[in-house]
């Protein structure tokens, strides 16, 4: 399984980025795909999650509201719709995949892409 993430890069505070996040070589039609950050000196966050298979969505409460995880299976591609960002938004976004739902992952996710730069400034 590969995970290539894009769509990072440089904002001011209250502008909006997506990401997205490609998803190659499984078969599972049940899976789920998670957005994780890391900030400088910070430990990893989940941010958000989605099941494919039952469209459960999960958000981090720093985020909810702001935040909007989707999919589209055709292409094996999920976003993460970025608004009203703020500096503490600044980190380094991954994508994480395994073939569970959400629920059941625990945060623990075998499958990571290599991480797209998210920094936003006033």
């Amino acid at each position: 399984v590969q995970l290539v993430e894009s769509g990072g890069g440089s904002v001011q505070i209250g502008e909006s980025l997506r990401l997205s996040c490609v998803v190659s070589g499984f078969t599972s039609d049940d899976y789920s795909v998670a957005w994780f950050r890391q900030a400088p000196g910070k430990g990893r966050e989940e941010v958000s999650c989605i099941s494919i298979r039952n469209g459960n969505l999960h958000y981090a409460d720093s985020v909810r509201g702001r935040f909007t995880i989707s999919s589209d299976n055709a292409k094996n591609a999920v976003y993460l719709q970025m608004m009203s960002l703020k500096p503490e938004d600044t980190a380094v976004y991954y994508c994480a995949f395994e073939e569970m739902p959400c629920d059941y992952t625990q945060g623990d996710f075998s499958r990571w892409g290599q991480g797209t730069q998210v920094t936003v400034s006033s």
